[in-house]
């Protein structure tokens, strides 16, 4: 990892310098000194104070070790993933011979949580430095190769771009990059390929891509934890942020990774504080980039599949057998998109049929005819998206009223639009094509066949909670919190005690957002649940000795 070759904030002032300094181990350095390299994980900030240092792309198969950047006195060489585990992808090798300050991990969280005014300047330039290199010869570190069109490739770009990774994305759908790529000893059999420092991974999936970057759970990163948060949408995201900030050792796990659904969303628009809304994508990237300030452990792809509880630790076991052990839990893991019971449903999804409408989506689709199924505000707002994007829209309601369900102001836009054509009383009954959906039927207010390059499904979702068995749920699945408990065990008994507010039949584990019952099912209400779990979290561990 590295720097960015223009500086983007301020520099340091000297009282600032001086501070920074202060958290660092002097080491003297000679010409060639590697002050750390490609794959190092957990790896040392390093401030300049003499001599310079180079910053560079090791060499790779099919070119040469590239200078990226040359970094002086009162400049510190480092990158975003210090604060999250990533792997370096570039190194760091003394050019003159000088003097630098080793700050490493756990003093520079130590520097983030103690020094507000040096926290605030390091994120915003690890963060720069981050996006500047996501567009230079750095992003050539990871490359992902594969076909446009292909359901295993969208998964691991998606994976990619939702972790904001310094990538090149090559589709071989363009016959020059097909060519361009026939060098690099991989047939179309082995697609999607990673290509990590110059090393063919093929048949990539993004678990194995977070394991080779070092973004997988390993056990030893987190031998026990205070609070374990199920699900990176926006409740499990304020819940880890929350906890992290209030002093909990707090882990992230996600088993795709972080946004939930409202990554899927192209604009929410009545969120407070934006007054001209804001995608999905960025409300997830800039709350992401928050939670590892305040030192959250995320970990996606990371799929728990059962919980345990002995009375004293809770256990999530995860789907590779690993177990994290957290003093208490909160699920966020929100709910799982329907589909339509077609036939060629399952052979489309990711060839033509999607469940968000983010950059990525759009970018599939510009310009071409489009579906958008579903009458709830998600539908809305990704239909005004994709008008936005040069698409025509075809807006498909079962419903005979669009504003059944809707929000007004998406109705008064989406009716005013005349790229967007609705179709209330309407189902889709049929999908055509051959290797990607090209056409879909239409059934009931309209009655035709109509050119599709995308459909866009936004039928609403049930609570993903099928690994949750021994917790109290509703006939729907979603979980019991709070007063609605009705089945209070010896455990309770024990206690002495009711459930609080967002806890569920089990002590100590928690439940928030849509996959908790009578959650509202709005963004900000996934925010303010997912923070308000925390303050539950903090009465009923000083209520409980665990670990003791």
């Amino acid at each position: 990892m590295g720097a960015a070759g223009t500086r983007t904030v301020p520099e340091p002032t000297d009282e600032q310098w001086s501070r920074m300094l202060r958290y660092g181990v002097a080491t003297p350095t000679q010409p060639g000194d590697v002050l750390f390299a490609a794959g190092d994980r957990w790896y040392d900030l390093i401030l300049v104070e003499s001599g310079t240092v180079d910053i560079v792309r090791e060499p790779l198969k099919w070119i040469a070790e590239t200078r990226i950047a040359t970094l002086g006195p009162r400049s510190f060489a480092g990158e975003l993933g210090l604060l999250n585990g990533q792997r370096a992808f570039l190194t760091a090798r003394v050019a003159e011979a000088g003097q630098v300050h080793r700050i490493d991990h756990e003093a520079l969280q130590r520097l983030m949580a103690e020094d507000d005014e040096l926290c605030d300047l390091m994120l915003r330039t690890l963060w720069a430095r981050r996006e500047q290199l996501r567009s230079g010869p750095a992003a050539w570190t990871l490359k992902i190769v594969g076909s446009g069109r292909s359901r295993e490739a969208v998964a691991l770009r998606r994976y990619a771009e939702r972790l904001d990774l310094v990538h090149t994305w090559a589709d071989v759908d363009d016959p020059e990059v097909a060519t361009a790529y026939a060098r690099h000893g991989f047939s179309l059999d082995d697609l999607p390929v990673a290509i990590v420092q110059g090393e063919n991974v093929p048949n990539a999936t993004p678990g194995q891509l977070a394991e080779i970057l070092g973004l997988a759970y390993a056990a030893e990163d987190d031998a026990a934890v205070d609070l374990a948060v199920v699900g990176a949408g926006p409740a499990g995201l304020a819940a880890a942020i929350y906890g992290a900030s209030e002093g909990l050792q707090t882990v992230l796990l996600d088993s795709v990774a972080p946004g939930g659904q409202s990554s899927s969303t192209s604009r929410i628009e009545n969120y407070l504080g934006f007054p001209f809304g804001v995608s999905g994508d960025d409300l997830t990237a800039q709350a992401s980039l928050q939670a590892i300030k305040f030192g959250v452990h995320v970990i996606a792809p990371c799929e728990a599949v059962r919980l345990a509880s002995d009375g004293g630790a809770l256990d999530l076991e995860l789907a590779d057998g690993a177990v994290v052990r957290a003093r208490a839990v909160i699920i966020t893991t929100g709910v799982a998109y329907r589909s339509l019971p077609l036939e060629r449903w399952k052979e489309f999804e990711g060839a033509g049929i999607h469940y968000a409408a983010s950059a990525l989506e759009l970018r599939q689709v510009a310009g071409g005819e489009v579906v958008v199924v579903g009458g709830a505000n998600s539908a809305g707002q990704a239909a005004l998206a994709l008008a936005s994007n040069g698409c025509r829209v075809r807006l498909v309601v079962r419903s005979d009223d669009l504003g059944r369900q809707m929000s007004s102001y998406l109705v008064d836009r989406i009716t005013e639009d005349p790229r967007i054509d609705v179709h209330t009383g309407t189902q889709v009954s049929a999908l055509e094509g051959d290797e990607r959906l090209e056409r879909v039927a239409l059934d009931g207010g309209t009655t035709q066949t109509v050119e599709c390059r995308g459909l866009f499904c936004f039928i609403g979702a049930e609570p993903a909670t099928d690994w949750l068995a021994d917790l109290e749920r509703d006939e729907g699945g979603f979980v019991h919190t709070g007063a609605d408990v009705v089945g209070l065990d010896d455990a309770w008994r024990a206690l002495d005690r009711m459930p609080l507010p967002f806890e569920t039949s089990i002590p100590r584990v928690f439940a928030a957002g849509d996959v908790r019952r009578g959650s509202m099912k709005r963004v900000a209400a996934a925010v303010g649940e997912g923070s308000s779990a925390v303050a539950s979290v903090h009465r009923a561990l000083a209520a409980a000795e665990v670990f003791a």
